[in-house]
């Protein structure tokens, strides 16, 4: 039988499991350790089952703890959302809004504008997670993300943040001063690319062009490996080191663009789009809510410049 307290009890529970122990959860609950572990025992009790197995040195969830943690996951999440939704209705934007987002679309979309929303909202509290890889924003606890395509997770909405981009070849002036350029995908072989790697999967990324109306890949030597694409990959093809693969958006943002000599234009692949993705009741709640409406804003006016 559900009683009245059970959703304390749950909540308790979570906040032990993400907390990885009774101390650390106290902190988080503003509880104190006794209150803590006292409620945990009641809803063992309550369950008539252990919900971890306890040593000396850490907490570790039973069969039955972990059952519990994931199927009331969500149920905890959009209880919770709904009860700061409703409190949100009596009180100005508050508390912290966590965000993982890919290293380009931070420096396009979010480092020219965070320090204005910081201000327009002083009493929300952004957390920033720049990272390459695709995060599953329900399992690792974020708010908020940004990545291309709008494949997401059961629960989650995606919203259209920027158009499909491409991926230029570029280089420098002197490069082409040293080596000329490929006039066809034929003669890239004879040059040298700057190659990128992928920080969370460690793996190159490899070269691919439209040819034929078809994505191929393409093999040519490289003068260099990096693994960011905004600074050291737009650096190293400015310094004349090798064909650089320069997103559309990346270098608009760089003062000496006109610089650098776009190549074999008619071969570049195009990206998907770029969404904003976040869970499904979390736009009710205000502190994100204004966040998303301001991130949508700015796109548009990225998007009509």
């Amino acid at each position: 039988m559900i009683t009245p307290s059970l959703y304390g009890y749950l909540t308790v529970f979570h906040t032990i499991v993400e907390q990885g122990n009774i101390s650390k959860a106290s902190k988080s609950l503003s509880l104190s350790v006794p209150s803590v572990s006292n409620t945990l025992k009641s809803l063992e009790k309550e369950l008539g089952l252990s919900l971890f197995h306890r040593s000396t040195r850490r907490l570790t969830l039973t069969e039955a703890g972990r059952r519990l943690y994931d199927d009331t996951k969500p149920l905890i999440k959009d209880l919770t959302s709904a009860i700061e939704s409703i409190q949100d209705l009596r009180q100005k934007p508050s508390g912290l809004v966590r965000m993982t987002v890919p290293r380009f679309a931070y420096h396009l979309l979010i480092k020219p504008f965070y320090a204005e929303f910081c201000q327009a909202y002083p009493d929300v509290l952004l957390e920033i997670s720049v990272f390459d890889g695709t995060v599953d924003v329900v399992q690792e606890g974020f708010d908020v993300g940004i990545r291309f395509g709008d494949k997401i997770e059961d629960g989650v909405v995606a919203k259209l943040l920027l158009p499909a981009m491409k991926d230029c070849l570029m280089v420098s002036k002197s490069y082409v001063e040293q080596y000329g350029i490929p006039h066809t995908p034929k003669d890239l072989p004879k040059h040298r690319l700057i190659g990128y790697r992928f920080i969370t999967a460690n793996r190159l990324l490899p070269l691919e062009l439209m040819i034929g109306g078809q994505t191929t890949p393409i093999e040519m030597p490289m003068s260099l490996i990096v693994n960011d694409e905004v600074d050291l990959m737009v650096d190293a093809t400015r310094q004349g080191l090798g064909i650089g693969r320069i997103f559309e958006s990346t270098l608009a943002l760089k003062a000496d663009r006109a610089d650098f000599v776009p190549i074999l234009e008619d071969h570049w692949i195009e990206y998907p789009p770029v969404y904003l993705y976040f869970l499904q009741n979390s736009q009710k709640i205000g502190r994100i809510k204004v966040w998303i409406d301001f991130l949508l804003e700015k796109a548009k006016i990225l998007q009509n410049q």
